[in-house]
């Protein structure tokens, strides 16, 4: 490698993996070597690509217990197949019994689709954002502080996503089948830590409305 500074990265990649086969080498309590074996987490994760929220650090949860998918922003597309692989395979495969959608404050994606710049082909993906924006413009539109426009735009996003989970067929045959499954959206204050309660918990398709609801 010819550039010493990504070299020096690379290694600092490294040597932070040998700290941690020292840590599980050292650890008594044979957690490591049932997770070489399988996994059992109650809870899937679809939060967004930023660094700051670590799903397993922000939950309290070990290795093994938090089953993540993360995009930018959070969304729930019904048309991603990569999320929809990962919730059918924690759904029906893993009987994962909590689902968390969680945005977070000062979310960069949600900031960008509340401009007319133009960024490159995340675009494409934020006018999924921009769809959630236009459904609640008149709220939005309402608040005049540039912060609280984007984080309350992060609020009302994390809840449409929500919906927008409920009404995929594997979360619905899931319910129709009698499998215990809750669906909750939830918004992170990286500056404290604290992950948000959004009140939007769905655990049955009866409060989605007839047409979204599947028989």
């Amino acid at each position: 490698m010819g550039n010493q500074a990504l070299e020096q990265g690379f290694n600092e990649i490294l040597e932070g993996n040998k700290g941690w086969v020292d840590f599980v080498s050292k650890d008594t309590s044979g957690r490591f070597d049932q997770l070489s074996r399988g996994q059992s987490p109650e809870i899937l994760w679809i939060g967004c690509a930023d660094s700051r929220v670590p799903a397993n650090e922000i939950t309290g949860r070990k290795p093994g217990e938090v089953f993540v998918h993360r995009n930018i922003a959070n969304m729930c597309v019904h048309s991603d197949m990569s999320m929809l692989s990962v919730l059918d395979y924690a759904v029906n495969v893993l009987k994962i019994k909590h689902i968390v959608v969680a945005g977070h404050y000062g979310c960069g994606g949600v900031a960008a689709s509340l401009s007319r710049k133009q960024f490159g082909i995340i675009d494409n993906w934020l006018c999924h954002i921009k769809d959630v924006y236009r459904l609640h413009s008149e709220e939005i539109d309402g608040i005049t502080d540039e912060e609280k426009r984007v984080d309350r735009l992060v609020e009302l996003n994390v809840k449409e996503q929500v919906f927008n989970l409920c009404t995929t067929s594997i979360v619905q045959n899931a319910w129709k089948n009698g499998q215990d499954l809750a669906v909750h959206g939830m918004v992170v204050n990286i500056g404290t830590g604290e992950l948000i309660n959004q009140e939007c918990t769905f655990d049955s398709n009866e409060d989605l409305g007839k047409v979204f609801a599947y028989q």
